[in-house]
């Protein structure tokens, strides 16, 4: 049965613009207006019961849980995710006319959640802005309205999960390192054990190294994948790299990966010309370190539009079969890994997945 991410993708336009669409919303030029009834045609698409199941009996409100990680209250960055994805989210319900309600959680000042019963009985589903959220509250948000996990673990069964293709992305960029720049040793700073994100990086990293026997890991470490966890970590295995340095460091994702490259430059540690640096994510503060950083996009902002029609679709079909959809990434090559000055290359990735 064709989805309006079908239709989307199709005509070549948002999911927002189908939604404007189909409920005859006019900030839609007509050019694009056909194309997308010309999909719709073409697919044999059928919106009504749907919408006309989203419209009996609903408050018309999505909530939106944002986990928060620790890290110094100066910085920020750790905000750009949930920004990505709050643009996301909003993209597709304001063609729907519906509201959000969002909420941050931190698991070290608030492990039991309570106000999460209270949200739940004011929307008409949950979206979880990203994998780490327990199975404990999941579980207990599951047993009352729908939810979609962001970001959650691709092996997920039991609810409905979009995330990028990580394992994909990490497997180009490692591969990068070797193939390209002749990379043998490698260390990796690794991300929270809890983080499906992190753990998907890991399994592509050990697929690289068993794919090129001649290439060896010389160590890692974990980092909460904030920019002051990353510069911790540099201050931490300086001492025990600096007379026998790997080729390269490969970051679980940029924040990290920009906290490394501070404590290298304050140990006199050169990128990349004595250690090459990468990382995951794609942060736009990631272009401007010196050097700029070699690393892999993920479409946050998608991640949130895609999530919140699964979750859309999930409340208009409440016995729908789980689902897990992997976005495709891109690697993004500039100069910390070793490539000549000036070097801004984008590549899309395919499937690495063993």
């Amino acid at each position: 049965m064709a989805t309006l991410y079908d239709v989307a993708r199709l005509a070549g336009v948002s999911t927002a613009t189908v939604s404007r669409v189909l409920h005859g919303q006019d900030r839609v030029r007509e050019s694009t207006r056909a194309r997308v009834k010309k999909a719709i045609e073409e697919l044999g698409y059928v919106p009504d019961s749907a919408a006309q199941s989203l419209s009996r009996r609903r408050k018309e409100v999505v909530g939106i849980v944002c986990v928060e990680r620790p890290a110094n209250h100066r910085e920020n960055m750790n905000l750009t995710y949930n920004d990505e994805l709050l643009h996301g989210v909003e993209a597709h319900i304001r063609a729907l006319d519906w509201s959000l309600l969002i909420t941050f959680w931190n698991e070290a000042t608030d492990p039991d959640f309570p106000r999460l019963d209270a949200m739940s009985g004011k929307v008409d589903g949950i979206l979880i802005g990203e994998g780490s959220f327990p199975s404990r509250l999941l579980d207990r948000l599951t047993a009352r309205v729908p939810v979609t996990v962001i970001a959650g673990p691709p092996d997920e069964r039991k609810v409905d999960v979009v995330t990028a293709d990580n394992r994909s992305g990490a497997v180009a960029v490692v591969r990068h390192l070797i193939e390209v720049h002749g990379s043998r040793r490698l260390y990796h700073l690794d991300g929270p054990r809890n983080a499906p994100d992190a753990d998907e990086r890991r399994l592509a990293l050990n697929q690289v190294l068993r794919e090129h026997r001649d290439v060896r890991l010389t160590g890692s470490t974990h980092g909460s994948f904030s920019v002051e966890s990353g510069e911790e970590a540099g201050r931490r295995i300086v001492p025990a790299i600096r007379d026998d340095l790997p080729d390269a460091i490969v970051c679980a994702n940029d924040q990290m990966a920009i906290g490394l490259l501070r404590a290298l430059a304050k140990a006199g540690i050169r990128v990349p010309a004595d250690v090459a640096v990468v990382g995951f994510d794609d942060i736009f503060p990631g272009s401007l370190c010196e050097p700029p950083l070699t690393t892999v996009y993920q479409p946050m902002r998608m991640l949130g539009e895609h999530a919140c029609a699964r979750l859309m679709e999930r409340i208009a079909a409440p016995d729908l079969a789980p689902a897990v959809e992997l976005l495709p990434t891109e690697l993004v090559i500039r100069q910390s890994c070793g490539c000549p000055h000036g070097t801004m290359v984008r590549q899309p990735v395919s499937s690495s997945r063993e």
